[in-house]
């Protein structure tokens, strides 16, 4: 029988386990595919500290699983990052935020020592950009920044009637092929109004596991 995608993403949560570091604080993104790691995470509770999360979401699930939640501010040191991608190219630069969280994941994956991505493998792609690039904007800015979004040629939408946990609006940016992340990702954090976008190539991936029919799959940056 084949492996749903719900069963890859699965395969992936379970394999970032082998990651998490024993007594300490996990760092703990958002998605479907963070949903299964959480739910791997609950089976180890009593060996970790207890998480930082990057959405209301995460943290309510990982309150019910019976995992304390810290505030980052808290937080000195997080050995390891476990999220979520809406793409990733070979190097391990990522496309993040199309569950609006990428404000919050971005500053945790700063803080952290590593960051591993999981996702099925559909996610693996050569060029990013096929899927829209979110852009978390403050709302005063949202207008102007579009209008800049298009000089670059991309075509932003708004995503309507959506606010991020910060109260703050989403542009999502489709058409653009992403040839130098990192470039694309300084020139639009520089815009005034742009909390921040979701190319994550300063920090991308340490490593990513990826889901697929024959199991868990990991990916280093080439």
């Amino acid at each position: 029988m084949a492996m749903t995608q719900d069963e890859m993403k699965r395969k992936a949560a379970e394999a970032a386990m082998e990651y998490v570091v024993a007594d300490s604080i996990v760092g703990v993104g958002t998605g479907s595919t963070v949903n299964h790691f959480i739910d791997c995470l609950a089976d180890i509770k009593n060996k970790i500290e207890g998480a930082v999360s990057s959405s209301e979401a995460s943290t309510k699930l990982l309150k019910a699983a019976g995992i304390e939640v810290f505030d980052t501010n808290h937080v000195s040191h997080i050995p390891v990052y476990i999220d979520g991608a809406d793409e990733s190219d070979h190097y391990l630069n990522l496309i993040k935020g199309g569950g609006g969280a990428l404000t919050r994941e971005k500053i945790i994956a700063g803080m952290s020592d590593k960051f591993v991505c999981i996702a099925d493998e559909s996610k693996l792609v050569d060029i990013l950009g096929k899927f829209p690039l979110p852009v978390e904007v403050i709302p005063m800015a949202r207008s102007y920044i579009a209008r800049e979004l298009v000089k670059l040629g991309g075509e932003p939408v708004w995503r309507e009637n959506y606010l991020t946990d910060n109260g703050c609006d989403i542009l999502d940016v489709h058409n653009l092929e992403i040839m130098q992340p990192i470039k694309l990702e300084n020139t639009i954090n520089a815009m005034p109004g742009v909390v921040t976008v979701g190319i994550f190539a300063n920090r991308g991936a340490d490593v990513l596991i990826l889901g697929t029919p024959e199991g868990a799959k990991v990916v280093y940056p080439k």
